[in-house]
Order: C-alpha cells, then structure tokens, then sequence
C-alpha cells in the first residue's frame, strides 16, 4: 500500500534538513543556532498545522 504524500510533511522534513545544514555552515554561531532555531521552528509549526506524525 503506497502512502499518499503530504505536503507539510515534505516541508517540514525540508525545514529539519535545513537546519541541520545551517549548524554545518561556515559562518558565526549566532548565525547558524538562528538560522537552526529559525528552520526548526518552521518545522514544528508545519507538523502542528499539517497533523504530521
């Protein structure tokens, strides 16, 4: 059985991956934790907003 695929999900899981690149960019760490914490929020709201499990 094939699973439908969900937008918000697919957002949100492109938001976590983000951000993880955020924290491996080669910039200041004020700017990657805002830019982690920035995308992880979006993906949370995205989760939340979507019903993603």
């Amino acid at each position: 059985m094939k699973r439908a695929l969900i937008p918000s999900k697919i957002r949100a899981l492109a938001h976590r991956r983000m951000a993880l690149s955020a924290l491996r960019a080669n910039t200041a760490l004020s700017v990657r934790l805002k830019r982690y914490n920035a995308h992880m929020d979006r993906a949370r709201a995205l989760e939340i907003s979507g019903g993603v499990l």
